[in-house]
């Protein structure tokens, strides 16, 4: 049973950064694709990026490209996702999220059965 932990959120201001990462267990890191979603209040959880098993695929919603980087360290079992430029519409909880089927691509959250707890990232103006 995989177990994903986030962390590295927090309350920043508009422009600043924040680095999230998410430490997995259990099962094997490699094989899989992980992704990055994010859920407002009132809102659907929606997807922010994903990287392929190798880390030679990347997707990215409209709303990270050019700002927001995905990235994995396969040998640490960790994916990271790098802010910066944030906005206060980036406020949400973010949650870490692996694949269903190793060695599978996809990026709808329908996709992905196994969450972390979430992390908190809130944005001022």
């Amino acid at each position: 049973q995989v177990q994903l932990v986030e962390s590295g959120g927090g309350l920043v201001q508009a422009g600043g950064s924040l680095r999230l990462s998410c430490a997995a267990s259990g099962g094997t890191f490699s094989l899989y694709t992980m992704g990055w979603f994010r859920q407002a209040p009132g809102k659907e959880r929606q997807c922010v990026a994903v990287i392929g098993w190798s880390g030679g695929l990347s997707y990215y919603a409209d709303s990270a490209k050019g700002r927001f980087t995905i990235s994995r360290d396969n040998a640490k079992s960790t994916v990271y996702l790098q802010m910066n430029s944030l906005k206060p519409e980036d406020t949400a909880v973010y949650y870490c999220a692996r694949h269903s089927i190793n060695l599978s691509w996809g990026t709808d959250k329908l996709d992905f059965t196994s969450w972390g707890q979430g992390t908190q990232v809130t944005v001022s103006s």
